[in-house]
């Protein structure tokens, strides 16, 4: 079955040049031309959808409040599209929750690279690894791609957030360096103004009730990378 996208952009020919070439490498392609549209055929084609793509700029709207919406909704991948060179963009729209970003103008084949990237990582896992996984009153079910805190509140991931808190109960006490983590959850090397992995981090130790200032479970160290410092436990459903 083909994995089906949905697409927001205002530049017809865009539109028509993306849905031509995604569906080339087999993929369903569903089109979108301003915010009410999308939120439409979100709506239609919701449960349906392995990825949603949100240019920056539409006529009616934003891609950054578009994202707010699906994340209230859905934990469905997003990759955002922005003609803005400034940084500023980016990191509004991964602290919203998009799972990746791409500068326009942009090779097709860039964008496609992409979502394999986060498609293989959404979908794959390890035959014989563990499904549980428990710290710090936690527990992460891999199979059900889901994490509860100790009263059984489902925390809001994206399937990024998910990847990069996998790695690190896959890896506890370990020192992980940017490039490492960057490369587990966006398919590539962080560059050194890349700011996109930090703002993640800080958005998972949200998530998990992680101070920022003294965070406890996700530890900062400087000048080599991060480190999971909780406990963990891994194991088959009990």
């Amino acid at each position: 079955m083909m994995r089906k996208i949905l697409i927001v952009d205002d530049d017809q020919k865009t539109r028509s040049l993306l849905k031509t070439y995604l569906e080339k490498n087999q993929y369903e392609v569903k089109l979108a031309h301003n915010g009410e549209s999308f939120l439409t055929e979100f709506q239609r084609y919701s449960e349906e959808l392995s990825l949603v793509i949100l240019d920056v700029m539409l006529p009616d709207t934003d891609g950054f409040a578009l994202c707010k919406t699906v994340r209230q909704k859905s934990n469905l991948p997003i990759i955002m599209l922005t003609a803005s060179s400034d940084d500023t963009d980016r990191i509004v729209g991964l602290e919203l929750g998009a799972d990746d970003y791409i500068a326009k103008p942009y090779n097709p084949r860039e964008l496609l690279a992409r979502i394999k990237a986060i498609h293989r990582r959404v979908g794959s896992e390890t035959a014989g690894a563990p499904r549980l996984y428990r710290f710090a009153g936690f527990t992460m079910d891999t199979v059900e791609r889901s994490v509860v805190d100790a009263d059984g509140e489902l925390i809001a991931l994206t399937g990024m957030d998910f990847q990069l808190l996998k790695y690190f109960v896959e890896h506890p006490g370990d020192i992980l360096d940017r490039n490492i983590l960057s490369e587990e959850t966006r398919g590539r090397d962080a560059g050194p103004l890349d700011r996109s992995l930090d703002v993640q981090i800080s958005r998972l130790r949200l998530r998990l009730h992680d101070d920022g200032k003294q965070p406890q479970l996700i530890k900062t160290v400087r000048g080599a990378g991060y480190v999971f410092s909780a406990d963990v436990t891994a194991g088959s459903v009990a």
